[in-house]
């Protein structure tokens, strides 16, 4: 395919405009032209990348692409939050799934209009919104722009593998070369060069993860990224996982009867969601205690509770975990309030139970010989 591009505007001939064409000779700045060969009807294909630096004709190119009817550009509700912006006549599963598999699974954010979530919420919540009405042909312009880049590329990648889940065509417009080899595109124009390139030429880096055991010391930075407040679990060894120093994820196990431990509070900072760490974390904090690497040094399998749909569905496909129980519902109020008073010496407790919330139950199995981070 061949795109041809001009553009066209007034030619000013004020005194700064004559001054500027005299310094630098310049003739004019009233046209722009640009030819580009895109070779993207000769395989299939599901993303290509147009990059290059900014006024190099990026835009142009992607409204000339099936006839710029393919640009996607949602407008979304000041009034509601976005779990109902997104494909309201859609099932509630399958927008939670999309949320989570852009890397947007912080449950409060859910809760908000699109106005009022930061830079690179709104540049997930796009993304979920695409992958959720999943066209059959889209072209996202200032792809991961305004983000910064850590954002960026956890998001692009997170974005690529939920995307070759549906069955449409996406092209990304960025000025930013780091997101290709998280993006792994069908294949890339630059516009700097003018070179097409097209096949698997992009690996994604690895992502090293260090995990250390501590107590409840990193717990604040991770607390707002919970969708429930609840007390410390008692006698709970806590680990964090490390980036290059950077917290990353965070979970707490305690046990639950002398022979089975019982793993909660499972954060995944959101810059990092969708990148796939944080249930490799989880996995390696399991096993560890699996194998009996705990302070206990006695091997022991890990139950893990939780109403995350998204976290859900991803135990369930992994022949690590199987589901041991469902419940629509919290437990006795009452019962856990005489609990806590008993446990706290106190006459008083809040209690917790009596609504409606899906929690689902796993149990940790183990692969052997599986590489956990």
């Amino acid at each position: 395919m061949r795109v041809d591009i001009h553009h066209r505007c007034a030619d000013f001939n004020s005194y700064r405009a004559a001054r500027v064409k005299s310094l630098f000779n310049v003739e004019s700045g009233a046209n722009f032209t640009l030819s580009a060969e895109l070779d993207v009807e000769s395989a299939p294909w599901q993303i290509g990348v147009i990059v290059g630096p900014s006024g190099s004709g990026k835009t142009s190119l992607g409204h000339a692409l099936w006839s710029g009817e393919a640009v996607y550009a949602p407008t979304w509700p000041q009034d509601a939050p976005i779990i109902d912006a997104i494909t309201p006549a859609g099932r509630f599963d399958e927008v939670t799934a999309a949320l989570s598999s852009v890397g947007l699974g912080s449950v409060p954010t859910w809760l908000r209009p699109y106005a009022v979530l930061s830079n690179g919420e709104q540049f997930r919540a796009n993304l979920a919104r695409l992958v959720s009405e999943a066209p059959e042909r889209a072209v996202l312009d200032e792809f991961s722009s305004v983000v910064d880049r850590q954002i960026a590329r956890i998001g692009a990648g997170a974005f690529a593998k939920a995307w070759r889940r549906t069955k449409g065509q996406v092209v990304l417009l960025s000025c930013h070369y780091d997101i290709l080899d998280w993006v792994r595109p069908d294949w890339v124009f630059d516009t700097a060069t003018g070179q097409f390139q097209r096949g698997c030429l992009w690996r994604r880096p690895a992502i090293e993860v260090d995990i250390e055991s501590c107590g409840w010391e990193h717990w604040p930075a991770f607390e707002p990224h919970h969708y429930l407040k609840l007390p410390h679990m008692i006698a709970a060894t806590c680990y964090v996982a490390r980036v290059q120093g950077q917290l990353v994820a965070h979970v707490a196990v305690s046990t639950r009867s002398r022979v089975e431990a019982r793993a909660c509070r499972l954060v995944v900072m959101p810059e990092w969601q969708g990148a796939g760490v944080g249930l490799r974390f989880l996995n390696a904090v399991c096993e560890m205690w699996r194998q009996g690497r705990n302070r206990y040094g006695r091997p022991m399998p890990t139950l893990f509770h939780t109403s995350h749909p998204g976290l859900a569905a991803a135990l369930r496909r992994s022949a690590a975990w199987t589901q041991v129980s469902a419940a629509l519902h919290g437990g006795n109020k009452a019962r856990s309030r005489a609990s806590i008073c008993k446990s706290r010496g106190a006459s008083h407790g809040t209690g917790y139970g009596g609504h409606f919330r899906a929690v689902q139950g796993f149990r940790y199995l183990g692969q052997e010989g599986e590489s956990c981070v």
